[in-house]
């Protein structure tokens, strides 16, 4: 077995580098690695850097927590999985011991390793990787590796959409149309939801969410955001707003679309300050922030693998391993025809 992995040199420039095979520890396996998929936190880290960023300079980063394979070997107290079985991981690895672990919130754990991120920094842009049992997750049959490294973006969108109270009969608005709105569409659409306007600049991620099942979609350069969306909801507004475009924009639209005792949703990450009328909301609005998912894996792999959510659609490019740094160059440079992009992770030696 040889190992490579894929390493932020300097932000805008990545590497791949040999590295050793990890060795797992008694409860871990050793995934090799299928499939990626491109986050936008992974773009922004190509381009800025980590979002945390490391106190020691000298960090080796990955890039990369999307993803799926087969199992190549396991700990001594493995009991779930075997060589040969098809996977994903949940790439977040909570203490497990704290207040909101033992609560059932270990998203929120304060001191989660999630990968790609401090304290480690490991990505999954690599030939072989160790991750916990516990936070393994078989493939059913019918599912490909491809679809596979798609929950992690797709659990959020379901975690955004059970916690908004997404059902039948309720007026919703998703604000952005890249992948996460997307995936909170198909989220929303998986609870019973069909009235779903979906608002974006992209022509081509309206497009896709109209095949995705959205009710009516907004083209936000073309027109009036929150006057198209009254008339389409009802002058009373949306029962749920999910701001999934991390815009400061859109979250300043948010507050003007939703209906009295409504709940506006923020899923997007929205750099600096953002002003609010409350004035505007404070007829009992209800405003949440959402981070990743918690429990949300094996109901999203059952959507995925019953056709109530299409992942498979909205992956536009595929990148070879090797060609890594074109793939993120185009992430950067080709927003308006990149839906999702994901790495194929060569056979390793």
């Amino acid at each position: 077995m040889k190992n490579t992995e894929a390493i932020l040199v300097v932000p805008g420039t990545m590497e791949i580098k040999e590295a050793p095979v990890p060795e797992p520890k008694d409860d871990e396996i050793i995934l090799k690695v299928e499939y990626v998929g491109i986050c936008g936190s992974d773009v922004h880290g190509f381009e800025s850097g980590p979002f945390i960023p490391p106190k020691d300079p000298n960090q080796k980063i990955g890039l990369g927590h999307e993803c799926a394979g087969t199992v190549v070997r396991v700990g001594s107290k493995v009991t779930k999985f075997k060589p040969g079985d098809r996977v994903n991981i949940e790439p977040g690895i909570p203490c497990g011991k704290c207040k909101y672990c033992l609560e059932g919130h270990y998203n929120i754990c304060p001191d989660v390793d999630f990968m790609a991120t401090q304290p480690n920094y490991r990505g999954a842009l690599t030939n072989y990787l160790c991750h916990p049992e516990n936070f393994t997750y078989k493939l059913p049959d019918n599912m490909s590796t491809m679809e596979g490294a798609l929950v992690e973006p797709a659990a959020v969108g379901m975690h955004a959409a059970l916690e908004g109270g997404a059902r039948l009969g309720k007026k919703i608005v998703i604000l952005g149309a890249g992948c996460i709105g997307l995936m909170t569409l198909q989220g929303c659409k998986s609870l019973g939801a069909t009235d779903i306007i979906v608002v974006d600049v992209m022509p081509k991620r309206l497009e896709m969410a109209k095949q995705l099942g959205a009710s009516e979609v907004i083209n936000g350069m073309e027109e009036d955001t929150i006057q198209r969306c009254k008339e389409l909801v009802g002058e009373l507004g949306a029962d749920i707003v999910f701001e999934t475009a991390g815009s400061q924009i859109t979250a300043k639209q948010a507050p003007q679309i939703v209906a009295r005792g409504g709940k506006i949703m923020i899923v997007g990450t929205i750099p600096g300050e953002v002003p609010i009328d409350f004035l505007k909301i404070n007829r009992e609005v209800k405003i949440q922030t959402v981070f990743r998912y918690a429990n949300n894996y094996p109901m999203t792999i059952d959507a995925i693998a019953s056709g109530k959510f299409d992942v498979k659609s909205m992956v536009t490019h595929i990148y070879a391993y090797q060609d890594v740094q074109k793939a993120f160059e185009e992430s950067v440079n080709c927003k308006k025809d990149i839906i999702k992009g994901v790495i194929k992770i060569d056979d390793a030696q």
